[in-house]
Order: C-alpha cells, then sequence, then structure tokens
C-alpha cells in the first residue's frame, strides 16, 4: 500500500537571503538566476549579487576559483542583496572557507558532502573536516551527499560520469526551491528551452532538479518549509533585469525614441562586455556593432560614427577608458554626440577585474588633457541603467556634447524586477540636422543656440561642408585657429555649455526631513544600502536625510542650498574619497567620507553603524 510523506511544518518570513557558491564550473551563476527568476514571477521584490572569480581557470578547488550567487527576496520593497545570509549552499570546501562569515548565527548550511574529502580540504586549507569537527555547531548544518544523489537520480539518462556531476547544480537548485517553496516549472520550462537539442542532457538536469526537490521533502533531517510571501510592487508587468541588460535595452529605446541608427564601437572588457553582446543580438533594431581591435579603434569609430549622423556609443571600463582618453578629447573638441559608458571595476591596472568599485569618477571628471568638461551621469540600480541611457542621450544630443554614463560591476551583474514601460510612457527625442543651403550662403559649423549647441550636420548634405578635427577651431566659421584669445574663448564656452545643462537637470531630491543632524549624499551603486541604513535610522528617531546624486557634473543647481541644511555630511563611496572632495572644493564644506576599497558593496550595517557615531 502507497504511502505519502506527511507536509512539512511552514514558517512565514518576510524576507530571505539564499547563497550559491561552489566552483567556477559548478554553474552557481545559473542556479542563482534560475532561483531569481522563479522568485521574480512568484512576486517577491528581488536584489542579487553575483560574484565570479577573478582568475580565468583558476585551480578547481581552490578559493580562488570560488564562484558565488546571492539572492535576497522579500515581500516588501528592497533596495540591497543583504547584508547575511539565511541559508548558504557550498558545493565543495573551498566554497565553505570563502563564504561561511557572511552566513549568519542559526543560519541554513548545506553542504555537498561528497566534495569534502581529503584533496579538497587541503586545497581549501583545511586540516580537519569542518563537517565533522563541531566548528559548524552554530548553525543548521545539513551534509548531503549531492554527486552521489545526482548519479543515482540520472543513472538512467545515458550519460558519462563527468557530464552527471554538472548536474549538481540542478539538485541543489530543486533542494533550495523546496526549502522556500519555489515552482519547479519556470526552471523545467528553461530547461526545455535551452537544452532541447541533447535530449539526454534535459532530461539529466530535469532529474537531477526534480530529486533535490524530492530530497527536501523526504529527509527527515531538514524539518520546516520557508514561505515568503509576494511584495505589494507598483502595478504593471514586471520582468526580472539585469544591470547591463538593461543599459543596452536603454540605448536601443534611446535610438528608437530620436529616429537614430545605433552604433556601439567596443572592446572586450569586463564587466562592459555584455553591453556589447545584447546589443548584437538585436540588429533587427537597426542596431550596429562594431568589435575592434583595440580600445583606441573603439573610441574613434564612435567618433566616426556620430559624425555619421548616428546615435553613437562606446562602452569599457576603467583600463579601457584610459586608453579611450585622447579620443575623449577628440569628442569635446568636436562637439558631437555620443555616449561614454563606463562600467567600473576595482583598479588600478587590471586591478580586480571581476569586482566592484567606484574609483573612476576623477577619471570621468578629469581624465583627460586640457580643458576639457563632459557631463557625468551615473546609474543608482540595474533597473535604473534603462532610464539613464535616455537621460544621458537627450543631454548629449541637446547640448551637442560627449556624455559619461557611470555604472559598475555590482550595478551591472546585479537584478532586480523592473516595470516594463508603455511606448507612450516614454518621450521622444527630438533632433534636428540642418538641411542643404539653398541660397549659396556659408556654413558655419560653430554658429550657436541659446543652449550654445552647435549645429550637427549630416556630411553629403549639400552646401554643408565643413571641417572637424582636433585642432582649436574658430568660434563660428570652425577654420582653424591659432589665436590665443578664441582658444581661451572656446574652452570657457565648452566648459558653460556643460555647466549650463544644471538648467536643464531636475532640482535635486531629498529623502526626509529639509534640515537635520546629518545628511547622507550617495551616488551610483551605494543608493541601496544607503536609502536602507537612513530609512532605518529614521524610524529610531534620529534627524538623518538622505540624497543621492545622478548627475555628477554639472551639480543640481540647488545642491549647494541642501548640503548648508545640515549639520554633517556623509558621503559613502568605494573608493577613497573622491565625490567628497570635490563636495567640499565645491561648496566649501566639511564633509566625512565612509570608505572602502575591497571589491565588496557597503552592507546596510556598515552605513547604519556610521550614521549612528556621527549623530550619537
Amino acid at each position: 500500500m502507497a504511502t505519502t510523506t506527511p507536509p512539512k511544518p511552514v514558517t512565514n518570513l518576510d524576507e530571505a537571503t539564499v547563497r550559491f557558491c561552489g566552483d567556477s564550473g559548478d554553474g552557481m551563476q545559473l542556479a542563482g538566476t534560475q532561483f531569481t527568476n522563479t522568485s521574480a514571477l512568484l512576486g517577491n521584490d528581488v536584489a542579487t549579487f553575483p560574484d565570479f572569480p577573478a582568475e580565468i581557470r583558476a585551480p578547481r578547488g581552490t578559493r580562488a576559483g570560488v564562484s558565488g550567487f546571492q539572492i535576497h527576496f522579500s515581500s516588501n520593497e528592497i533596495f540591497t542583496p543583504g547584508d547575511t545570509v539565511d541559508a548558504l549552499v557550498a558545493m565543495n570546501p573551498a566554497a565553505l572557507a570563502t563564504n561561511l562569515a557572511d552566513l549568519r548565527q542559526g543560519g541554513i548550511l548545506l553542504l555537498n558532502e561528497d566534495a569534502f574529502e581529503k584533496k579538497g580540504l587541503e586545497q581549501a586549507g583545511y586540516t580537519t573536516n569542518p563537517a565533522e569537527d563541531g566548528s559548524l555547531e552554530g548553525y543548521k548544518l545539513h551534509s548531503v551527499p549531492m554527486t552521489k544523489l545526482t548519479r543515482l537520480a540520472v543513472e538512467d539518462c545515458g550519460l558519462s560520469q563527468k557530464e552527471a556531476d554538472r548536474c549538481r547544480n540542478f539538485f541543489a537548485m530543486g533542494l533550495v526551491f523546496w526549502l522556500y517553496g519555489r515552482s519547479l516549472e519556470p526552471t523545467l520550462r528553461y530547461i526545455d528551452s535551452k537544452f532541447g537539442k541533447r535530449p539526454e542532457v534535459a532530461q539529466a538536469n530535469t532529474a537531477a532538479l526534480k530529486a533535490g526537490y524530492h530530497y527536501g521533502e523526504t529527509v527527515e533531517a531538514i524539518s520546516t518549509q520557508y514561505h515568503v510571501a509576494p511584495a505589494k510592487l507598483t502595478p504593471g508587468t514586471y520582468r526580472n533585469i539585469i544591470g547591463n541588460q538593461a543599459l543596452a535595452w536603454g540605448l536601443l529605446t534611446a535610438a528608437h525614441m530620436s529616429a537614430k541608427q545605433l552604433f556601439l564601437g567596443a572592446y572586450p572588457i569586463t564587466p562592459a562586455s555584455d553591453i556589447l553582446h545584447e546589443l548584437a543580438k538585436h540588429k533587427n533594431f537597426n542596431v550596429l556593432t562594431f568589435q575592434a581591435e583595440d580600445e583606441i579603434a573603439a573610441m574613434t569609430s564612435t567618433i566616426g560614427a556620430a559624425f555619421a549622423g548616428s546615435m553613437s556609443v562606446t562602452a569599457s571600463s576603467g583600463p579601457g577608458i584610459a586608453l579611450k582618453g585622447e579620443g575623449l578629447g577628440l569628442a569635446v573638441i568636436t562637439e558631437l554626440p555620443m555616449l561614454v559608458i563606463n562600467v567600473q571595476r576595482g583598479g588600478p591596472s587590471t586591478g580586480l577585474p571581476t569586482k566592484t568599485e567606484q574609483s573612476d569618477l576623477n577619471q570621468a571628471l578629469f581624465g583627460r588633457n586640457g580643458e576639457c568638461p563632459m557631463p557625468v551621469l551615473a546609474a543608482r540600480s540595474p533597473g535604473d541603467c534603462f532610464d539613464i541611457a535616455l537621460e544621458a542621450w537627450k543631454l548629449a544630443v541637446a547640448y551637442m556634447t560627449p556624455v559619461f554614463v557611470l555604472t559598475d560591476g555590482y550595478i551591472a551583474n546585479g537584478s532586480e524586477p523592473w516595470r516594463i514601460p508603455a511606448l507612450s510612457e516614454i518621450p521622444k527625442i527630438p533632433i534636428t540636422h540642418p538641411g542643404p543651403s539653398a541660397n549659396g550662403d556659408r556654413f558655419s559649423p560653430y554658429q550657436r543656440d541659446d543652449k550654445l549647441s552647435r549645429p550637427w550636420a549630416i556630411p553629403g548634405t549639400p552646401g554643408l561642408e565643413h571641417r572637424l578635427g582636433g585642432l582649436e577651431k574658430q568660434d563660428g566659421s570652425g577654420n582653424v585657429s591659432y589665436d590665443p584669445n578664441n582658444h581661451e574663448h572656446m574652452c570657457r564656452l565648452r566648459a558653460e555649455k556643460v555647466a549650463n545643462m544644471a538648467n536643464d537637470i531636475p532640482l535635486q531630491e531629498l529623502d526626509g526631513p529639509e534640515s537635520g543632524d546629518l545628511l547622507v549624499v550617495s551616488w551610483g551603486g551605494t543608493y541601496g544600502a544607503c536609502v536602507t541604513a537612513v530609512h532605518a535610522a529614521q524610524a529610531s528617531g534620529k534627524k538623518v536625510s538622505h540624497c543621492h546624486l545622478r548627475y555628477l557634473n554639472p551639480f543640481p543647481r540647488n545642491l549647494g542650498e541642501i548640503l548648508k541644511k545640515f549639520d554633517r555630511i556623509l558621503i559613502p563611496e568605494l573608493n577613497l574619497g573622491q565625490l567628497g572632495a570635490v563636495i567640499r572644493s565645491s561648496f566649501l564644506i566639511d564633509a566625512v567620507g565612509l570608505n572602502k576599497v575591497q571589491g565588496k558593496p557597503f552592507s546596510v550595517a556598515e552605513i547604519l553603524s556610521k550614521i549612528n557615531s556621527l549623530v550619537a
């Protein structure tokens, strides 16, 4: 007579944070992505933090080769991937060693016990097996023979042992899906679409996923299941979106709304390459992507495409932006509209190529020879990357200048639910090109409008022949000019044009009272941790407000007025104080910095601790 396993008790949670970690070949990014997508479909608000190894093909089982993916999902609005982890899945000893510190006391620890053998323990630096020596007593430890159970689950699928072992991530996924009451259906659909051409692989991954799920249902050692209810989000159609993907889609939309072909000239570099990859998929939307042989060619091709009349973009990271420096000066002096995207990573030089940082602000503001001002905007979250692309292109064409867009590795690789806007919600970006000269008058390529912008003449238009280049031009005629007074006039004019953008950008918003003991000023990817920490401080009765800067050059015209109404200013940055120095010199105020360069984003606790110390 068949028996059924009685359901286990369910504990309701407001939120939870899960991290999958293992060797770079263990499929942890896939496991995390599928868990994220499923949670988003369930209606949770989610925030993620993928963590990639910096070394290419680091030796298996070593700490240098550990890859991880953290998901924070909630029934309330959230802004960060979580400070501490509630459940940690460690596929080998190295993953445990590098991630255990982030697991909260009493948290759930799921180990692949088959990987905790002598060689693996030695590679991770263990002299004894932590699963057996009592060192993990502070956690809800579950050692699961994932490799063995996966092999048993897929033994009828006709795979080699090596191929069978690649299904372990689906077993781990299934177990965590059961633990938090996630449906298997979205992942089963993914398996069918991804592996449909190899039915034996699809069958094996399906079997492993279900085996992990049923293991959670039946094993007595795991006695509780958890449930996180859907969040109350603004009504609309949502999808989970990654920062680089959102930025690429924003570029596509900006090109469409301005009736332009989109050109991307780029050289592959972590963590910006996915912008190139994503845009290359959408050539049906009048997109032209050029994978250049180096960063210099990427930059100069972008200038050429802008001269030809395209919506022209280049994307890179800090080292690539350094190589683009001379070309950026050419873009500024020719006064052509284009976007320069910097997905920041740890530096200097190669630095920490897969880790996040905010250390390229000075590079964006000052990293060119001569008096060479450029507007600088910074996205605050993965979904916000879509909006920042539209805003930056609107400014570029209105003021005829290249515009910097800053994101970082944390934003670029992270994800969140994103409400898909209706096309009717997105304003058109009007662009006017001068037409053919009908009366024979000589065209003046530097004749300016009320924004000090020169006309954008399309090559080949009769009567609009003119010269561009890196030599200084005479204002109005565009003739090469060595006149010292004209050079100073042009330098001041280009700077004034950028400064005048303050008249078109929104006034700075403030979250909290208009005056008080402390104002927290953030920019870029520190937004989530800062807004969460400030709200916690406000809830405890502290007179603290939050000001997040989207426009870093020029600043919003009311920023100085806001800053002067607070007793103290705190500026958290993932650098050694770059925005803080600019704020101090621009507004002559004493700002306190909270700075770190560890390749990791701020935790809410770090910022809240600093707030409490300043307003104690």
